[in-house]
């Protein structure tokens, strides 16, 4: 199976349906931002620390990563920063696009694959913005380096991904707050019984992938970043109760 092509399908469906990862921002959140009040995510409720960003982001090279939505790179373009999304969702992409001209602001996206980013030149940016996204790739590890790569010396990758973990539970039982271990790690959504697809899946749904820590983490150290924070943060859901969601993390190129 092609899993870009698939998942490119449910995250153009995904924006029709209204998931909230798909709906741009307000004109008052651009507002707001330009007067130097902002707030973005790279996980799911607690806001990115505003130490994890330079202290003007007016005129720097950032890549919006797998960031489409019209979420946050309106903003980063707001505050001054030259913006690039990447996304492999064109109604992604759109999202962003009918923000900057609502506001007038510079976006340029750009349809592609997180782990090849042969499109840009070596060291193109001095940021690289990558929410919560590389669940929807079998591999990981390319992403950081490619990462790595297009990043200027002393520039920063903010990432957010999953816990592994909490891939273990049968998805619709932990949404009613019953903890099922169901799922060997990693998770594939390619290794589910046509059952547990009906079981666990929405038709529109995105393949998922579980990746390990040591794929996440040790993979950014293996590509040559150097980790410069981490945080956690938890999901709306009953499992967040229990468990956190969402690891992110600042990694500096040296």
């Amino acid at each position: 199976m092609d899993i870009r092509a698939y998942n490119r399908d449910k995250w153009n469906k995904q924006v029709e349906s209204g998931n909230p990862w798909t709906v741009p921002v307000s004109p008052e959140v651009i507002a707001e931002a330009k007067l130097g009040r902002w707030g973005v995510l790279l996980t799911e409720t607690k806001p990115v620390p505003r130490g994890w960003f330079p202290a003007s982001l007016a005129g720097i090279d950032l890549l919006g990563l797998a960031c489409g939505g019209g979420q946050q790179g309106p903003v980063f373009a707001a505050l001054g920063a030259r913006v690039t999304i990447l996304d492999n969702s064109p109604r992604q992409l759109a999202r962003d696009q009918e923000v900057a001209a609502r506001e007038g602001l510079a976006i340029t996206t750009v349809e592609g694959d997180m782990r090849d980013l042969s499109i840009f030149a070596d060291e193109s940016f001095d940021l690289i913005f990558h929410p919560v996204s590389n669940c929807f790739i079998h591999e990981i590890r390319p992403v950081w380096q490619e990462a790595y790569r297009v990043l200027r010396r002393g520039g920063a990758l903010l990432a957010g991904f999953n816990n592994p973990a909490a891939y273990l539970f049968d998805w619709r039982k932990a949404e009613q707050g019953i903890f099922e271990v169901r799922h060997k790690l990693p998770f594939d959504s390619r290794n589910l019984t046509p059952e547990e697809l009906a079981a666990e899946y929405d038709p529109d749904d995105p393949w998922e992938f579980s990746h390990s820590l040591e794929d996440q983490i040790g993979g950014q150290l293996e590509a040559g970043f150097r980790l410069a924070g981490l945080y956690e943060d938890t999901q709306n859901t009953p499992l967040g109760a229990y468990m956190p969601h969402y690891i992110a993390t600042r990694a500096i190129k040296p």
